[in-house]
């Protein structure tokens, strides 16, 4: 059972829609931006092998940036299709109920305080479950 008021949740599906729109900007800006960088790098073209691996790196920050961002715009979504559908606020382990205060905190959470922290310690290591 979901105890969240329906002014709880447009409070939440609002922020959710505003981070939404923030994460999209920050991606095309940061393409934008990576686009323009890779234009200046071939047109100073280097042959430098220690100024390859910086450019290297940068461009792989870049890309991990981007990822993190297209993964928080899946969670968002993720969230708001819960909303759409009822189930916004249940814990996806144990069918509790996650709390207002963790969700106004962390709107995308999927499960209560007390499911999340077994989920973390099972999955410590990522890719290497404890038993």
């Amino acid at each position: 059972m979901n105890s969240l008021s329906e002014q709880q949740i447009a409070d939440i599906r609002k922020r959710l829609r505003a981070r939404h729109a923030e994460l999209r900007e920050q991606i095309r800006q940061e393409l934008l931006r990576s686009d323009e960088q890779h234009y200046l790098d071939l047109a100073t073209a280097v042959h430098d092998t220690g100024e390859e691996s910086v450019a290297d790196l940068l461009s792989d920050l870049d890309i991990a940036l981007i990822d993190r961002h297209v993964n928080e715009i899946r969670d968002v979504e993720e969230a708001l299709q819960r909303i759409a559908t009822g189930v916004y606020g249940i814990c996806a382990d144990c069918g509790g109920e996650v709390g207002y205060e963790r969700l106004s905190a962390y709107p995308t959470a999927q499960r209560c305080y007390s499911c999340q922290q077994r989920h973390e310690q099972g999955f410590a290591e990522e890719g290497r479950p404890k038993l």
